[in-house]
């Protein structure tokens, strides 16, 4: 069974393949992330992605059925109780999530917001679920004046707080995240993230500033990349990885700007000497485009995307795996703004492919993690059965 020294594995956040068996549970009947995408787009122009067989798991308007796909490929159904990405992401290395994490459509609970007042010693404005865009517009020009912080949530389990960097310095705008974070653990609020979102600019000119940083919840039990840093294994993180899994496992953590510098950041990452585990999350697809429902900015990005796939695979050398999966949906054609219950692309790859065959249809995420436990022989996860047999040939 071959062996690989470095596996590179891309989620494209929230690019799903169709609806799940159980997706009416999450009233996502009918939901097709990729399937949407291409008819508004009338076809998507995603060559590279299309030549490892992406169309082969499903056709997709646009994209050709490869005769000889150079990927081995199937889809994934998500096993936990959830759609958001934390609990896909923590399932892909390993985990099983029943109890989901809270959502707040109707804004977060005076309780909380009275602690969070106190604490920190500043008045809240907003509460409510928001574009981030689009309540600093409304509520910047207040917050400037009075100092008060910009609370808003989204169809995701998060709790943002948006400020001026000049208003609030940075350095303070983390620690009123920190606080936050701590007023959230408890079971009845079950918030997933806590995000700081910094702007600058003058009021009619907002903009927001790379210094977003995320506070996760740590993952409920130990994952596959627990596995690989204790296994003295290398873990490098890209993008908002590390936030994802609040650092546990993570031997590297390299901060992204957006998509394209993502997978500039991967591609860096191939010029090392490790052995381990180069894990990138691409974010605009959901929260530029998915949540914003903006089709046509999402097929764009997806092309633009797959326009820098041969960069990657020009770069694998003989003993990389490169894996290209999601970690949900968040169809944009669907009705509200929230993620989306669908099956997610699964494509393997690596040199020594002749002919990409078609895998049986994976029943939860944690078979990723269980392929990689496999290949570098760390200890596998609860959940999960690897497929590294099928697609060492």
């Amino acid at each position: 069974m071959k062996e690989f020294n470095r596996v590179f594995l891309i989620v494209m956040d929230s690019v799903g393949i169709g609806e799940a068996p159980d997706a009416e549970k999450f009233d996502d009947k009918g939901a097709d992330t990729l399937g949407h995408i291409a008819e508004h787009m009338d076809g998507l122009k995603m060559p590279h992605m299309g030549e490892l067989g992406l169309s082969n798991i499903r056709e997709i308007k646009g994209i050709p059925t490869a005769a000889q796909p150079k990927a081995h490929y199937t889809k994934m159904q998500e096993a936990s109780n959830g759609k958001d990405t934390m609990t896909g992401h923590w399932e892909i290395m390993g985990l099983n999530i029943q109890q989901p994490f809270r959502t707040f459509p109707e804004g977060f609970p005076d309780e909380l917001l009275a602690e969070l007042e106190e604490k920190t010693g500043r008045k809240i404005i907003g509460n409510k679920p928001a574009s981030g865009t689009e309540i600093i517009k409304e509520l910047g020009k207040e917050h400037m004046e009075t100092g008060a912080l910009i609370v808003y949530t989204s169809a995701d389990s998060v709790l943002q707080i948006a400020a001026h960097e000049d208003v609030i310095p940075i350095e303070e705008q983390y620690r009123i995240c920190e606080i936050a974070r701590e007023l959230t653990l408890d079971e009845k609020y079950m918030v997933g993230r806590i995000i700081a979102r910094p702007f600058v600019g003058e009021p009619g000119a907002f903009e927001r500033t790379a210094n977003r940083h995320d506070y996760a919840l740590k993952p409920f039990g130990r994952t596959v990349m627990n596995e690989l840093e204790d296994g003295g294994l290398d873990v490098i993180a890209l993008g908002k990885i590390s936030d994802i899994y609040d650092g546990e496992g993570v031997t590297e953590a390299i901060r992204t700007v957006d998509n394209d510098d993502g997978m500039t950041k991967l591609v860096e990452s191939m010029d090392k000497e490790f052995r381990g585990l180069s894990f990138l999350n691409l974010v605009d697809f959901d929260a530029k485009y998915g949540h914003r429902r903006d089709p046509q900015g999402y097929g764009e990005a997806l092309e633009s995307y797959d326009a820098r796939l041969p960069e990657v695979l020009e770069k694998l050398k003989s003993d990389d795996l490169l894996i290209i999966t999601a970690d949900h949906g968040n169809d944009p054609i669907h009705h509200g703004t929230d993620h989306t219950r669908e099956f997610v692309p699964l494509l393997v790859y690596h040199t020594g492919i002749e002919n990409g065959t078609e895998m049986e249809i994976r029943k939860t995420f944690a078979d990723i993690g269980a392929t990689i436990a496999e290949n570098f022989g760390i200890r596998l996860p609860e959940h999960g059965h690897s497929f590294l047999k099928e697609i060492s040939q």
